[in-house]
């Protein structure tokens, strides 16, 4: 795999977590300010796919504290959205919904001059997943006037690949739903390719999002209710956490012992689903709650304050919100 040019427009929680996670793939350090890494590195993940990746992460934020934190501590490049869209082989939209028909309007131009320049060079790259050869084969860089092969990655809620398309008009797309454990490597990344998106594409992006945790092709469809699960469903851990907090200095545990058992005990019951292969989690609650015992009294109480329902409709009420927001 070539030397890769991943930039990032917007870099605020989430765009700036998948611009350090792209620089950690790509190999580079702190204090490498130039946001390049030397060909032939091996990414922080230890190159278990036995493929290199090296390259550079542009970063663009009208928050230069933003910048500053990224190129410093992860060694991106600080950029422009300018710069990025005619550069750059990956282009991360971090944007919010609200704004994005702004970002993209500074940069539709420019991807429509590489398109055009790819397809004079010889419609090399033209062709979807499946198709004959790309521009740029495995993320290969891209060429200095612009022409090489690009695809443009967004991970805005609710606005679909339809949406870029009349703000953008078709480029190669791939739309994602990425939620913040992506920080700690234990986290979610749902993707869907547009049709102009080829395999090398495809595998370029998951190579380059590796370190973040778990990344699942999803039909475009069922993103918005993915979302609302993975994306939204750490705030709801959180609130779950932090009551677990509260309630234990309630019955006397000082704070900080309170919150150093409340996360262990989420924490380790989390892993028990996750390694526990065929059984559900209602099973792993039944195998807790002994006859009689003070655990089914806790989870008769929840059930009481319909604890499951409101979880429930928390999912839901995200789900609609992601629907209205691309609408």
């Amino acid at each position: 795999m070539g030397m890769i040019k991943a930039g990032f427009i917007g870099c605020g929680n989430m765009g700036g977590v998948l611009a350090a996670v792209a620089a950690k793939s790509l190999g580079l350090a702190p204090g490498q300010n130039n946001g390049q890494s030397a060909a032939g590195s091996k990414n922080a993940a230890g190159d278990q796919s036995g493929q290199n990746m090296a390259g550079s992460v542009y970063v663009a934020d009208h928050n230069q504290f933003k910048m500053d934190q990224l190129v410093e501590t992860f060694g991106c490049r600080a950029s422009s959205a300018a710069e990025i869209a005619a550069e750059c082989d990956y282009i991360f939209l971090g944007v919010k919904p609200q704004v994005m028909d702004k970002a993209c309007a500074e940069i539709k131009d420019i991807l429509a001059a590489r398109a055009k320049a790819s397809q004079t060079a010889g419609g090399q790259g033209s062709k979807a997943a499946g198709g004959a050869e790309s521009g740029n084969a495995g993320g290969a860089a891209s060429n200095a006037d612009g022409s090489g092969r690009f695809c443009v990655i967004s991970m805005a809620a609710g606005l679909t690949t339809e949406a870029y398309e009349k703000m953008l008009g078709k480029v190669p797309f791939i739309r994602i739903m990425p939620n913040t454990p992506c920080a700690t490597g234990a986290g979610v990344i749902l993707y869907s390719p547009g049709q102009l998106a080829t395999q090398e594409d495809e595998m370029a992006f998951m190579q380059l999002m590796r370190p973040a945790g778990i990344i699942s092709r999803l039909d475009e469809s069922k993103i918005d209710a993915g979302c609302a699960v993975t994306g939204c469903g750490p705030a709801y851990v959180y609130m779950f956490i932090d009551a677990l907090i509260d309630g234990a200095v309630r019955i006397g545990l000082p704070r900080e012992q309170a919150k150093r058992f409340a996360i262990q005990t989420v924490l380790g019951s989390a892993m028990m689903c996750a390694q526990s292969g065929a059984a559900e989690p209602a099973k792993l609650k039944s195998d807790v709650c002994s006859p009689g015992g003070s655990t089914i009294e806790g989870v008769t109480a929840l059930e009481d304050y319909a604890f499951r329902a409101a979880i429930m409709e928390a999912v839901k009420a995200a789900w609609e919100r992601n629907k209205e927001l691309g609408s």
